[in-house]
């Protein structure tokens, strides 16, 4: 029973961190306590959450801050129990119009800056694998499970998920933990994914479950 109450007491927390944030602006931020199990084999993989993505940015997604809570939220999850994280950050040529090099825009958010032993694979193709050392470092490491989230949803986030699991690894999605152009295009990509390719999870459901 205490247990049970335990649970619930989390579960509450979270889920009012996550509500208020999809209304403040993105630039707020907040301080948090995570708890986390810790696997070898196991490494969370966040794809282009950069500042292009957010208020002030060229390419603003729906609602970005939403998915940067949990992003930032599942982060310190894995931090606490010293398991993998890997950073992927997309850089377009000059006139693309977005992640242009040595931009404001192209810099992973400040509340998700990569500490010094997470690598930071640079990409500037759709998938993460493609033309990047993403394979490499995997499997180096050891890890055949993948904790995936980021942005878009619908582009870099699906073509990265689909060539996990094509590749062999075992991926789950965070579905709040992603964002799009808007709430159906990120619904559709969801869902595409959803048993195929991934084991799709809310945040929360995945910090229960692993608690």
């Amino acid at each position: 029973m205490k247990k049970n109450i335990q649970r619930i007491g989390i579960t509450f927390v979270i889920l009012m961190t996550i509500i208020t944030a999809c209304f403040k602006n993105d630039s707020d931020t907040e301080n948090r306590t995570i708890l986390d199990n810790s696997n070898e084999d196991l490494a969370l993989l966040i794809i282009d959450v950069q500042n292009d993505y957010f208020d002030g940015g060229r390419h603003k997604l729906y609602r970005p801050s939403c998915a940067l809570t949990n992003v930032e939220f599942i982060l310190n999850h894995f931090r606490e129990k010293n398991i993998s994280v890997i950073h992927v950050q997309h850089v377009n040529p000059v006139g693309a119009g977005f992640f242009e090099p040595n931009t404001w825009g192209v810099r992973i958010h400040e509340r998700l800056t990569p500490s010094k032993n997470e690598p930071v694979i640079v990409k500037n193709q759709i998938s993460s694998f493609d033309g990047t050392e993403l394979g490499k470092v995997l499997t180096e490491k050891g890890i055949k499970r993948l904790v995936i989230c980021g942005m878009q949803t619908n582009v870099c986030v699906e073509a990265t998920t689909k060539d996990a699991k094509e590749r062999g690894f075992e991926v789950t999605l965070l579905q709040d933990a992603s964002a799009a152009l808007d709430p159906g295009t990120h619904n559709n990509a969801i869902d595409s994914l959803r048993g195929s390719y991934a084991a799709v999870l809310r945040t929360v459901d995945y910090f229960i479950q692993n608690y």
